[in-house]
């Protein structure tokens, strides 16, 4: 059976995971309101600006029904802005921005600065580029987060080979729960969603 997957559509780059999505044999479906979070088998939470997602959240009254599908164990998987909003800790945000407290982790916003900073690099990914013979993924970071720390039950999938933020991770997954710095959506590179669409079918 294929899955219906959601992708929040409040803000940020829906089109992009939609078109991942689609490309890796997921049904999608945007998602604005609770009727329709009510009817996916997993959630895609896009790149953007996080503090704007928060706000919007509650402007159309799905933060308290997001919160509880994902507490029921509802499959997400967040891209920058959507890993800001699933973890449990948020450094350098705003004092009235809500996250979802999905992942048990730690992560700080633009954490490797300002959009002219933005970077591409090759990484490693478990799960995805550890069968041999597999090319490494090219990951886009624009004012991107990393993860400062990971709570028992969290595992770190990636982290930035070499540079400055050598050893940042910057992929995790905590049971349902997927989260990358990075947007693979950009790439045309559709493993990470693959990697999603495997999570929630076996869910």
């Amino acid at each position: 059976m294929t899955p219906l997957i959601g992708v929040l559509a409040l803000q940020g780059d829906v089109r992009e995971h939609t078109e991942a999505l689609v490309a890796s044999g997921a049904d999608v479906l945007p998602v604005r309101r609770e009727a329709e979070l009510d009817r996916v088998d997993g959630l895609v939470i896009p790149g953007g600006e996080s503090t704007t997602m928060s706000r919007l959240l509650g402007v159309f009254d799905l933060y308290d029904p997001l919160v509880g599908r994902l507490r029921d164990g509802l499959p997400a998987y967040g891209s920058c802005a959507g890993m800001i909003m699933l973890a449990s800790t948020i450094l350098d945000t705003r004092p009235d921005a809500r996250h979802l407290d999905a992942l048990d982790v730690t992560v700080r916003r633009n954490a490797f600065g300002r959009q002219v900073e933005s970077f591409e690099t090759d990484l490693d990914f478990v799960g995805i580029t550890d069968v041999p013979g597999t090319d490494p993924m090219r990951a886009v970071f624009i004012r991107a987060p990393w993860v400062e720390s990971v709570g028992q039950g969290v595992d770190v999938l990636a982290t930035v080979p070499d540079g400055p933020a050598a050893g940042r991770v910057v992929a995790v997954r905590q049971q349902n729960v997927l989260a990358t710095s990075f947007h693979p959506e950009v790439t045309g590179d559709h493993r990470v969603h693959r990697f999603f669409v495997d999570m929630v079918a076996e869910a």
